[in-house]
């Protein structure tokens, strides 16, 4: 999963060609630096400032690194501070899934968790259960598309079969009439 835990950089959404760039440029630094001979054949000084700079893209890009393409969903902790992200995919038509305070507009948020932004605890608490439901829903989409899941098989093959904890309901959109709004051959 991608993740900024720096500070946002104004454009690393809106601007994401220029974001990848600076991507192959740290990209390319690491091979330099990983290359005995060619660090060898620089100075100390020069060696220092590509190091310094690979540290830069790194502190701020390296949670982004292999990201090939925008996401489809941008989960913040604290919108008021990180006002450039919601911004941002907003302009872009991002969803945005963020814990909300007290002191935060909920109208810009699409997805709203209410809860205290500031206590380490409750970040973690929200962000590991988020990220739980990620990868949860990652095995769904695989197990849908025919790919087995690894826990399932064994299971399968030892005999044993465990009650779902949580059922194959899905979110369906309805319009004033109940029926569903968006229909893609899903059985009812």
């Amino acid at each position: 999963m991608f993740f900024v835990n720096q500070r946002w950089l104004g454009g690393m959404l809106t601007n994401f060609v220029t974001i990848k760039r600076r991507i192959e440029r740290l990209r390319e630094l690491e091979q330099i630096l990983a290359n005995e001979q060619t660090v060898a054949a620089l100075t100390k000084k020069e060696v220092a400032g590509l190091q310094r700079e690979k540290d830069k893209l790194e502190k701020y890009l390296g949670g982004i690194k292999d990201m090939e393409n925008l996401p489809d969903a941008v989960y913040i902790i604290d919108p008021r501070k990180e006002r450039i992200a919601v911004a941002e995919a907003r302009r872009l038509g991002i969803p945005i899934i963020a814990i909300v305070d007290t002191n935060c507009d909920p109208d810009e948020v699409d997805f709203i968790i209410p809860g205290n932004d500031d206590a380490i605890r409750a970040v973690r608490l929200l962000t590991s259960r988020i990220a739980d439901a990620v990868i949860e829903g990652r095995a769904m989409i695989k197990d849908e598309t025919g790919e087995e899941v690894e826990e399932e098989a064994a299971m399968t093959a030892s005999g044993e079969q465990e009650e779902p904890v949580v059922t194959e309901a899905e979110f369906v959109a309805v319009n004033e009439e109940g029926e569903d709004q968006n229909p893609r051959g899903r059985s009812s």
